[in-house]
């Protein structure tokens, strides 16, 4: 797993030990931040299901200004902070070793607003209803920004969450990336 582009293009970044993080592959980032690279330069980005922390230090390997990487898990928070550091990302970044909902929560009380939202949790669909319902909610995502889930082909998102639109999907063999925008 590695950065593709930016300023610090081609840097390997460290992976889990164990199946229980399922990294973004190369591929299917690619083809992502082929979609959405108009939105990334100067731009706020939350992390939401972090895991590694690949697709936020993309983000600032490519001119964010600002990533939040949110995750429970313990060891993927260990994971993405030594990303982060091997990035040297440590002044954009923000982690939070917190529950999605606590962390949107936390987010909305800080009245924080973001360009693009990942969201590449477990594969539950339940959980990215629930994500999307409190992300609108808590009015995160920026007038003019973008939610970007990856989620198994097999499961299918509704045109509409509250005021979030679905914009298109786009499939990669097993793997769909779901795109949404107010």
């Amino acid at each position: 797993m590695r950065v593709i582009s930016g300023k610090v293009r081609g840097l390997k970044l460290n992976t889990p030990k164990n199946d229980d993080v399922r990294p973004t592959t190369d591929r299917v980032k690619e083809s992502l931040f082929n979609v959405i690279n108009q939105y990334i330069m100067e731009s706020t980005v939350l992390d939401l299901f972090a895991g590694t922390g690949s697709l936020g230090i993309e983000c600032l390997s490519r001119g964010a200004k600002k990533c939040v990487f949110v995750d429970v898990s313990k060891e993927s928070i260990a994971l993405v902070k030594s990303n982060i550091k091997k990035a040297r990302v440590e002044n954009e970044s923000v982690v939070l070793n917190l529950d999605f909902k606590d962390a949107i929560s936390r987010l909305e009380t800080q009245n924080s607003k973001f360009d693009v939202i990942f969201m590449d949790p477990p594969y539950y669909k339940d959980m990215f209803i629930n994500a999307l319902e409190k992300i609108d909610n808590a009015d995160l995502l920026d007038e003019d920004g973008i939610i970007v889930i990856e989620h198994d082909s097999k499961d299918d998102f509704p045109e509409n969450i509250g005021r979030l639109e679905k914009s298109k999907s786009k499939k990669y063999g097993n793997t769909t990336l779901t795109f949404y925008k107010l």
